[in-house]
């Protein structure tokens, strides 16, 4: 047991890997006051290296190596880890994690919150009435809910019956000073084969499986170019990312003959850099939450081209900072595309409008400043109140 009062908050999922819940806890851990919480991280599954973007070194991390499927034989195991960390929070993280909250009730865990962050490819409409069974199951033992959209906020009320007053939602915030563009327009890209000052570059970063969808951003590519032919010797696909439909996006490109006219490098961890060489991004997903993916290149001063799923249309301003197309519909997103890189001085004018957009609503300060206050506001209603939080 820590001797250290300040109180722990402990952060669940299901694995702790690349990808936009991940980086929001990490930008979560990193940026609240040292003095204000203790931080440690729970995967179900495994925890991968990207536990190295925590830069605090108080950090610890575990991870159980769980196998699929629901984990009523580990409530022991997690009874046992529980009563020993002591958390003052435990603060778990979509469907995949939920389970933790009956042994958090059984370990007398004070605070137990949920966190909404998007759904998956099984159910893209929240619609699975399995799914909603099973987060009502688990409801009596949640105090409160965080929801990163209006929609997933929406969800919770209609589907899983949670009370409005039992819901904060709680969007994701960027680093404006880490994300942002280049003084005098797109610059170079390490190892990339195109040069920002002579071609036109859309890109994505993300995780490439099936709820992102990438395969259609490269079938709108081909679809672009098609639409506007003279387009062929400047407009360029940069897909940032690795996973199973790599090599798929891959094939749709090489049978069209086009796959001289994209780069993709595999997972990176220079995004920063990367999206300052790009003139616009796109987000072909399924399905999101509040996208950090969205905000970091909205932060970049880049013009968005993103589906209309979750939480998108709440971060991009259609035709002020981007655009919102159907999902699943390459044509739509081709004609964006083409409309964006046949008007580079509106494209221009999107991005600047982003910045300010992410500047003015979805700073990192006014994210942890969410999750802080609702830390502090649960634990003074739940009690017993930490000594930190005694005289604030």
């Amino acid at each position: 047991m820590s001797t250290d009062s300040r109180p722990l908050v402990l952060h669940v999922m299901y694995r702790f890997d690349t990808g936009g819940l991940e980086n929001g806890i990490v930008n979560l851990i990193n940026h609240m006051p040292a003095g204000a919480y203790r931080h440690a991280v729970l995967a179900l599954t495994e925890i991968t290296d990207f536990k190295q973007r925590v830069q605090r070194q108080d950090v610890e991390f575990i991870a159980l190596q769980k196998p699929p499927g629901q984990g009523f034989w580990q409530y022991g195991r997690l009874f046992k880890l529980f009563r020993q960390l002591r958390p003052a929070i435990v603060h778990s993280r979509n469907l995949a994690a939920l389970e933790v909250q009956a042994p958090a009730w059984a370990a007398g865990v004070p605070v137990r919150l949920h966190g909404e962050h998007g759904r998956d490819m099984v159910d893209l409409d929240g619609n699975n009435l399995s799914h909603q069974r099973q987060r009502r199951f688990y409801k009596p033992f949640v105090h409160h809910y965080t929801a990163l959209s209006l929609d997933l906020a929406g969800y919770l009320m209609d589907k899983v019956h949670v009370s409005k007053s039992a819901i904060t939602q709680a969007c994701n915030g960027v680093d404006t000073a880490h994300f942002h563009a280049a003084p005098d327009g797109p610059i170079a890209i390490a190892n990339c084969p195109f040069d920002p000052k002579q071609h036109w570059l859309v890109g994505t970063v993300g995780r490439m499986q099936a709820v992102k969808d990438q395969v259609m951003l490269a079938h709108a590519f081909v679809q672009a170019l098609n639409l506007a032919p003279e387009l062929q010797s400047r407009m360029r696909l940069v897909m940032v990312g690795d996973g199973p439909l790599r090599a798929q996006a891959q094939a749709v490109l090489a049978q069209a003959g086009l796959a001289h006219l994209a780069w993709m490098p595999g997972e990176r961890t220079d995004v920063a850099d990367i999206l300052r060489g790009l003139h616009a991004f796109a987000l072909p997903s399924l399905s999101e939450g509040i996208s950090n993916s969205i905000l970091e290149a909205m932060a970049s001063a880049l013009p968005v081209v993103a589906t209309a799923v979750g939480g998108n249309a709440d971060l991009v301003v259609q035709g002020k900072t981007g655009r919102i197309v159907s999902p699943a519909n390459p044509q739509a997103m081709a004609h964006r595309l083409v409309q964006l890189a046949s008007n580079p001085e509106q494209a221009r004018q999107m991005g600047r409008a982003g910045r300010q957009r992410v500047l003015a609503n979805f700073s990192m300060q006014a994210m942890v400043s969410t999750y802080q206050s609702l830390y502090d506001q649960q634990l003074r209603r739940r009690g017993p109140v930490p000594a930190t939080l005694q005289h604030q």
